[in-house]
């Protein structure tokens, strides 16, 4: 099985920041934010760390500007907790995979309703 140090990373930055964002960044843009997926790239200087809302889609942008404000203090916490030599830039991006899965259901039903 091929499981890479930059998987390795992405796992433990993916739980990492989700404690961080129950418990300590008190920014009130920052909803119900759930943490889908990190992608650290192979040399572990950047991270994108995906997310989606429930239900609330239309605060996708404020939710955006909130996550990325607390960017530098995630990735301050992170490095006190991970010590790694270098401590990935993160990026916040928002996972649209349920969405996408949400309208092909609609348009799967649409066309059941029709036969």
């Amino acid at each position: 099985m091929d499981y890479k140090r930059s998987d390795r990373v992405g796992d433990l930055l993916l739980e990492l920041v989700s404690q961080l964002l129950a418990k300590e960044v008190n920014d009130p843009r920052i909803g119900s934010v759930t943490l889908t997926a990190a992608d650290v790239s192979k040399d572990l200087r950047q991270a994108r760390i995906y997310f989606c809302l429930l239900g609330e889609e239309k605060k996708r942008d404020e939710v955006l500007l909130g996550l990325k404000s607390a960017a530098g203090f995630i990735r301050a916490k992170v490095a006190k907790e991970l010590k790694l030599r270098f401590v990935p830039t993160i990026e916040f991006v928002y996972d649209d995979g349920q969405d996408r899965a949400r309208r092909i259901e609609d348009l799967l039903q649409q066309v059941k309703a029709k036969s």
